[in-house]
């Protein structure tokens, strides 16, 4: 009988030290868990609608795609110097960015300066959109 006890108030000890005795710091993970997941990530892209310069006349235009609901866009991009390298692309919000894909694959557009485009001709740039190294698009 002692023995049964003895296990039985290991148990409870055990049990007891595995819960978090704090309440208030369990709350404090809770709720930095609720305001990210409460945040869209469009409303960081949302910022980004207009029109945007790359080099050599190429540009990007980001659009709200009203019907298709918050987070999506419209990008308008001559990417290229051929007549081929343009279009316009759906592209949807991402904690990252703005995903898109076009002819040629999976992108996202993500925030940058003129140095992570990776172009000389915007070095100097503070506020940018990159694709990818040697492709993006700057503000003035």
């Amino acid at each position: 009988m002692e023995k049964t006890a003895l296990a039985l108030s290991t148990l409870l000890l055990i049990s007891g030290c595995a819960h978090d005795s704090n309440p208030s710091s369990a709350g404090a993970a809770d709720s930095g868990a609720s305001t990210e997941q409460s945040e869209p990530h469009h409303q960081i892209t949302d910022q980004w609608v207009g029109r945007w310069t790359g080099v050599e006349g190429l540009f990007l235009d980001i659009s709200k795609h009203e019907p298709a609901g918050p987070g999506h866009y419209l990008l308008e991009m001559q990417y290229g110097l051929d007549a081929d390298q343009s279009g316009t692309f759906e592209g949807q919000a991402t904690a990252e960015g703005i995903s898109f894909s076009r002819e040629d694959g999976q992108h996202l557009l993500r925030a940058g300066d003129g140095e992570a485009t990776g172009m000389k001709w915007l070095l100097e740039k503070e506020d940018c959109l990159i694709v990818a190294t040697g492709e993006g698009y700057c503000r003035d």
